[in-house]
């Protein structure tokens, strides 16, 4: 089985990480298995300079894996290739998630949630597309779409759950 992609799609100071903070322990509460994957713009570095890892990537390792008991982490260099969203999923361990929550990438073709705040940027309908399943919004707005209170971490919740179960 593949793994469900959904993406949670808005501008900068929307609220896309705190949302996605409170709505994780609700779906390890209802036995959803999420993972999550986040783009960023910015440069980043995992490793901490001086460590061995960081000595042999910086050496010319493209990629290193570090392991411990409790957990592990890939890095890989990709200075000339372009992020591809189903490349980073595929990564990812199937067999232990049910679910892999995307944020950013809102121009990818899959399903989304998209965020909006008025006064944040633009208007509600510049972040609709054809893969836009809901809208998680502060405002009374009417859309032909689900529209979920983004201050409603349970409402969001319960609305993935629903569409896990369906799709």
């Amino acid at each position: 089985m593949s793994l469900r992609l959904l993406a949670i799609a808005a501008w900068s100071g929307t609220g896309k990480t705190t949302l996605l903070e409170q709505v994780i322990p609700l779906l390890k509460a209802r036995g959803i298995r999420p993972g999550l994957i986040k783009h960023t713009h910015h440069q980043m570095d995992i490793d901490t300079p001086g460590k061995d890892s960081y000595l042999l990537r910086k050496a010319g390792a493209d990629q290193v894996i570090v392991a411990s008991n409790q957990r592990w982490a890939l890095m890989a260099e990709t200075p000339d290739r372009p992020l591809s969203l189903m490349q980073l999923a595929s990564q990812m361990d199937s067999s232990a998630l049910d679910l892999v929550l995307v944020e950013g990438f809102k121009d990818e073709a899959v399903p989304k949630i998209a965020l909006w705040r008025r006064g944040v940027k633009g208007k509600v309908e510049d972040l609709l597309d054809q893969y836009v399943i809901a809208v998680a919004t502060d405002e009374d707005i009417e859309l032909n779409l689900p529209v979920l209170d983004i201050n409603q971490p349970m409402q969001v919740a319960d609305f993935l759950a629903q569409w896990l179960k369906k799709s």
